[in-house]
């Protein structure tokens, strides 16, 4: 799912070029590889986090976390935003849009093109729920007429993570582009909060239809934003292009921040979806960075002399945690000893040797191990134990009744045997080892597991329809608090990430504490209490917290990593002769 910088995302790898040899490009080029296309170049709509990464040079956000410090600096804000609390209880952040700040056409970015980004989320026909559950205590929107550039967000209520959300999440859109015939301006956001009904105004689903279509989601001749780069190619199943723009507006703030290093001369995301190929095209030369590459072949790579001649490799700690999700409205799950039996079925330690090769270290929740203050230490994970887990199978009530070796058990007056359809995204071979590590345990104890691969949309799909049974997934998150609403509020199950069904009306209220809590000590202990509950549930079986595997190109330099998805910032590269 996207990378809220509170929530969490999909990790999702994509991009790169055809491995062809005769393809002569200029030396300030950066090809980046990944397994598939992303899903879309809306900022808005997306819950891929590599299309937020893609998006990230195009469009802008009020604020970002710099990938040095990891700290929140200001964006197209000028700076960090001010938040105060009335008598009443509201939070108001105030921004103010660098002036520096333009458009494609050469107009102002402004707080009207602000105050149009926040309807489209709040527009429910927009196909954003994930991100609009961010939004839903933002009651009304203060434009200041002695200042075009200034604005107030007044939030119904506190939100611990409002500054930021409203900040990093918050990719400001063009007025003037999306919305030429000025539809919006009809609403205010005022209107949009108080009065439900306004949404099934015929503009109003008139402009989310058109928003939600294609052309703003793939058509370059309709992707526009503030970024360095513009949009210029989408070749499906081969490669996105974005290329600098001649004279962007953050030039002049060159330096400042690694927001406006913007040195590429093309930005070039090339899709190859055989690892395989995907190396020989890396050493080739034809790929200048690859990230998410197998351990495996990680570690294989240094032995190549040219390879060593050619790239660098780094292994950054990264913010982002593997799971296994079991959806517990499956009639297998519903149990909660079945799937706690389950967790006892998963080898953590003989995944990460074998499969990730040790890069990584076991997870008991959706928290950073590295973060003192949040990180449930006292957790422990569940062992495993054959033995624990045909216990807890035979107290939920799983027999082999037949004798035919699979165990069944009578749900709602019908006999259902155990098997579970367990899906992995095609062409990520670690996770679908590890699927296939958990069929050869679960067999031990008469569980049947069909591993099923699936191009990654498809897959998404399916995860966003419960259509599965268990499946394998990655979150990447900010630093900072993190909102877990998004993908474990009951509420979330439809539109939103809640993909295994998780919670009820104790678990909101503690996420609804979490959210309303201004002071970081106290929300400590709230996050440990919520963690302790993920941990009994077994919606999610945490699996491990990853080491990025990545290699990058020695013909450039300002070439660092970070622990902040994806893990370097590919438009700062600068090529080795221009230093």
């Amino acid at each position: 799912m996207k990378k809220y910088g509170h929530c969490l995302l999909v990790i999702v790898f994509f991009g790169l070029l055809n491995s062809c040899s005769s393809y002569h490009r200029d030396p300030s080029e950066v090809v980046v590889w990944g397994l598939s296309d992303p899903d879309m170049l809306n900022p808005i709509l997306t819950t891929a986090a590599k299309s937020q990464d893609i998006d990230n040079n195009v469009f802008q956000p009020l604020t970002n976390f710099d990938y040095r410090t990891l700290k929140m600096i200001p964006v197209l804000a000028d700076s960090l935003p001010s938040v105060q609390i009335d008598s009443a209880g509201h939070m108001l952040i105030t921004f103010e849009i660098r002036k520096e700040a333009k458009w494609d056409n050469g107009s102002p970015v402004t707080a009207k093109d602000a105050e149009f980004t926040m309807k489209v989320i709040k527009n429910i026909n927009v196909n954003d729920d994930p991100l609009r559950s961010y939004y839903d205590m933002v009651g009304d929107f203060i434009l200041y007429p002695n200042n075009p550039r200034k604005f107030t967000i007044l939030c119904d209520y506190k939100y611990m993570y409002g500054p930021i959300s409203m900040g990093s999440n918050t990719y400001i859109l063009p007025e003037y582009n999306y919305d030429s015939a000025k539809v919006m301006e009809s609403f205010t956001i005022k209107q949009m909060h108080n009065d439900k009904n306004i949404m099934q105004d015929p503009k109003m689903i008139a402009f989310a239809k058109e928003f939600n279509s294609q052309k703003y989601a793939r058509d370059p001749a309709h992707i526009s934003g503030s970024g360095a780069y513009k949009f210029t190619q989408w070749v499906t199943g081969q490669r996105i292009t974005l290329e600098r723009k001649k004279d962007w507006w953050g030039n002049a703030l060159a330096g400042t921040s690694c927001f406006f290093e913007a040195n590429a001369s093309k930005l070039i995301y090339q899709t190859i979806n055989d690892m395989t190929s995907a190396l020989v095209s890396l050493k080739g030369g034809n790929i200048d960075v690859m990230y998410g590459i197998k351990p495996q072949d990680f570690n294989e790579l240094p032995k190549s002399e040219k390879f060593n001649e050619n790239f660098n490799t780094y292994t950054p700690v990264i913010l982002a945690y593997g799971y296994i999700g079991i959806n517990m409205s499956s009639p297998e799950f519903t149990d909660i000893k079945t799937r706690q039996a389950i967790a006892h079925l998963i080898d953590v330690q003989r995944i990460i040797k074998d499969i990730y090769y040790g890069y990584g270290q076991p997870v008991i929740g959706p928290m950073a191990p590295t973060d003192s203050l949040n990180y449930n230490y006292a957790i422990q994970p569940y062992q495993y134990d054959i033995d624990s887990a045909k216990n807890l199978l035979a107290q939920a009530g799983w027999t082999d009744s037949d004798g035919d070796g699979t165990l069944d058990k009578i749900v709602d007056g019908q006999k259902i045997n155990f098997n579970v359809d367990f899906l992995v995204n095609a062409g990520n071979e670690s996770r679908k080892n590890e699927a296939l590590m958990f069929k050869e345990e679960a067999h031990k104890v008469g569980v049947n597991v069909n591993v099923i691969q699936q191009d990654y949309n498809i897959y998404l799909d399916n995860l966003k329809k419960h259509k599965f049974d268990m499946f394998i997934g990655s979150w990447v998150f900010q630093p900072g608090p993190i909102d877990f609403k998004q993908i474990f509020y009951t509420t979330s199950r439809d539109g939103g990430e809640n993909w295994v069904c998780f919670g009820d009306s104790k678990s909101d209220a503690l996420l609804d504490s979490i959210r309303n809590e201004m002071d970081e000590q106290k929300r400590a202990g709230m996050y440990k209490r919520f963690q302790w509950i993920l941990h009994e549930q077994c919606g999610y079986i945490f699996v491990y917290a990853p080491k990025g595997l990545i290699a990058i190109s020695k013909k450039f330099s300002n070439a660092y990593t970070s622990a902040n998805s994806p893990f370097f910032w590919e438009a700062g590269f600068k090529a080795t002769a221009e230093k």
